[in-house]
């Protein structure tokens, strides 16, 4: 029991932190992810991506199943780009690998701040899992990119604002095999931007996810 308590603690103090920050994203909760992303300027690179990877379909609608997307900001995007000089053209022509990345920023239903808080991972619908982890008063995925605004309510699900792009932990082991001698160096203080912006020029990696299968996604609390 002392132990859920001492970790209720610092979720409770995240949760409280994170809703301060919700206002940065708006939304009209009676339109669409898909709507409201394209109508909120910071999500204008992501909204592309899900455009040239033909994947805005499964959130235009208000029946559409509920899910929850952890959405990079265009500056998230920008510092993929700038790790290599490549421009976002060249980027949204890799749709195969755009499909992985941007389901991996996808969890089935609904799943506020206040339950965020209380998981250790979340299943994707590109299959694998985000972590999460509670550190001060912020919320961490993967170790390193962090949720900076929530709860942002729209009818078919909610957004998560997230400052990073996040990368698939079996891609990020294919690409750190695959280029550890070419790793380009960025200046970065973490390393998953310097593994996207390889794996989004790297030889083969289209050869990694060829036959990917998206599945339904589940949140686990472990």
């Amino acid at each position: 029991m002392k132990r859920r308590i001492k970790r209720l603690i610092p979720a409770a103090t995240a949760a409280l932190a994170l809703s301060l920050v919700a206002g940065t994203a708006s939304a009209d909760e009676t339109k669409t992810i898909a709507e409201n992303a394209s109508a909120d300027e910071q999500f204008s690179t992501l909204v592309a991506a899900l455009t040239a990877a033909d994947l805005v379909g499964p959130f235009d609608a208000c029946d559409d199943p509920k899910t929850t997307v952890f959405a990079p900001t265009n500056e998230a995007f920008e510092a993929a780009f700038a790790a290599l000089g490549v421009t976002a053209e060249d980027v949204l022509a890799n749709t195969e690998l755009l499909t992985t990345i941007l389901t991996y920023h996808v969890v089935s239903g609904e799943v506020p701040a206040a339950t965020v808080v209380t998981l250790d991972s979340a299943t994707t619908l590109q299959g694998e899992d985000v972590t999460i982890a509670v550190e001060g008063d912020s919320v961490v995925l993967n170790g390193s990119v962090n949720v900076i605004a929530t709860d942002v309510a729209n009818c078919n699900g909610i957004i998560h604002v997230i400052d990073g792009v996040l990368l698939p932990p079996s891609v990020a082991a294919s690409l750190t095999e695959a280029t550890t001698t070419d790793m380009p160096t960025t200046g970065g203080d973490t390393g998953t931007l310097t593994l996207l912006a390889a794996g989004l020029v790297g030889a083969g990696a289209l050869g990694l996810l060829g036959t990917r299968r998206v599945r339904t996604a589940r949140v686990t609390d472990r």
